[in-house]
């Protein structure tokens, strides 16, 4: 048995919650299309995210209605102008974040403010990738420190930024051609790093392959990869690395 349901049914037997109310926390709302978990923030600390690539936008808005029905913030990520408006024309309140293609709807919790998380890219090109990982931070209400065009191909961008780096709880890294940065600054400072490769660069980049094989063979201690293109991913685990120090402190 899970820690998960071990815990919800020491709740029912103590009274904390009732049987009705434990029985949403392994159930879904089933919209057909979908089935939409209102209650992964209770498992994993944050609501379920609509991943809007290869969904219509009527699908889209949907999905995010449902959930924010039932949560205070709502994220979705690759979205694209027609499911913005889809979603806007049902949740007001929705803001379309264009570079990084999210959609957010409500305010995040204050709780983790005072956790620090820079996202750094290498080049400019490397930004869409970048944004995506900083709105999906300020959604669990993380506030990064944006560092970019800070590539290896001139080192002293970087170390201009040395000291901020250091006093980071987590640094997401994002990189597309050599995918070298992760491991330069893997070497600088003591915090969890994560890795983020992009599918920026000339053929022999093969759309990302490359740097996440160089990443994976990083030499430096402490960085983790994610799948190529992945701010969301990136962003999603800094945010379970500052809510584990929370929980522990």
């Amino acid at each position: 048995m899970s820690d998960y349901i071990k815990d919800i049914l020491l709740q029912v037997q103590s009274g904390n919650i009732t049987i009705e109310d434990a029985e949403k926390l392994f159930t879904y709302e089933n919209l057909n299309f979908a089935k939409v978990d209102h209650y992964r923030k209770a498992r994993n600390g944050f609501p379920e995210t609509v991943f809007a690539m290869g969904k219509t936008p009527e699908q889209v808005a949907m999905i995010m209605k449902s959930i924010y029905h039932h949560s205070h913030i709502c994220l979705a990520t690759r979205a694209t102008d027609e499911h913005f408006a889809a979603v806007k024309n049902v949740l007001e309140d929705a803001i379309y974040h264009q570079i990084a293609r999210c959609i957010t709807v409500g305010k995040p919790s204050s709780e983790f403010n005072k956790y620090k998380v820079a996202v750094v890219a290498a080049g400019t090109s490397d930004i869409p990738v970048a944004e995506e990982a900083v709105v999906s931070l300020e959604v669990q209400g993380i506030t990064p420190e944006r560092i970019y065009d800070v590539g290896v191909a001139g080192l002293h961008r970087l170390l201009n930024n040395l000291a901020c780096l250091q006093q980071m709880h987590a640094i997401i890294v994002i990189a597309g051609m050599d995918g070298a940065l992760p491991s330069v600054i893997g070497g600088l400072v003591a915090c969890p790093i994560i890795a983020v490769p992009t599918s920026i660069g000339y053929g022999s980049n093969f759309n990302g392959l490359s740097p996440l094989l160089s990443m994976l063979n990083s030499c430096a201690s402490g960085v983790t990869v994610v799948n190529i293109d992945n701010g969301f991913g990136a962003a999603f685990a800094a945010g379970a690395i500052c809510r584990s120090i929370n929980k522990a402190t």
